[in-house]
């Protein structure tokens, strides 16, 4: 199932939130040999995750972290501006209306699209918080998975060449958009919604849902 726990609640989902932190060492510091710091905890954390930020994960049937993303708003501080000016052109991006989403995260051993149902989630935020869009930095072995997924973005700015190469996207919602990556994750809208909700205090907690695909 699908959470959405901003920072300051991660406590009351420990074992999630730290099997969270965790696997973004794994993925970003083990496989993908990324600059970052890995706390004694094997936790991987930086400065973002400090600004109290809205993060989506998938928890699986036994309570640990699937896959995950975090969402901040561009009216406070955020990597693009921050880490990336080049691919702004040094315009800084700063919207209400646009959100950065990064830490694109999946377990090893996860199951199922959660990628996609990650996806649904990220648009799922957007129809309810009323977001146009949404910025985020990537490389060129995410071109395929976005495309795949139903929501690709527009590219706006690159830096590098080859296997170096970066780019920053956006990404526009739109109900057509919401519907396509629901069907390709193989979940009911009805349930992506009961999912928010339950998140924000508007239903109850549902029962745990195994995806396909």
């Amino acid at each position: 199932m699908l959470r959405y726990v901003y920072a300051h609640d991660l406590h009351q989902h420990r074992e999630l939130a730290h099997s969270m932190f965790v696997d973004r060492a794994d993925q970003f510091k083990t496989r993908l040999g990324w600059d970052v710091s890995v706390d004694a905890q094997g936790e991987e954390r930086d400065e973002y995750d400090a600004l109290d930020p809205l993060y989506v994960i998938w928890e699986q049937a036994d309570g640990r972290h699937g896959g995950s993303m975090r969402f901040l708003p561009s009216t406070g501080p955020i990597m693009v501006n921050d880490v990336f000016p080049e691919l702004t052109g040094g315009d800084a991006i700063c919207s209400p209306l646009i959100w950065e989403c990064t830490r694109f995260c999946l377990s090893r051993d996860v199951s199922g699209n959660v990628a996609g149902a990650l996806t649904l989630a990220g648009l799922e935020i957007m129809r309810n918080f009323n977001i146009a869009h949404f910025a985020g930095v990537f490389d060129r072995r995410m071109v395929r998975i976005y495309r795949s997924l139903g929501f690709s973005p527009d590219v706006i700015g690159t830096m590098g060449e080859g296997r170096d190469r970066i780019c920053l996207g956006l990404w526009d919602y739109s109900s057509e958009t919401y519907h396509r990556v629901a069907q390709k994750a193989g979940i009911q809208p009805e349930l992506s919604t009961l999912w928010f909700d339950r998140s924000f205090g508007g239903a109850e907690e549902p029962g745990p849902v195994a995806l396909t695909g």
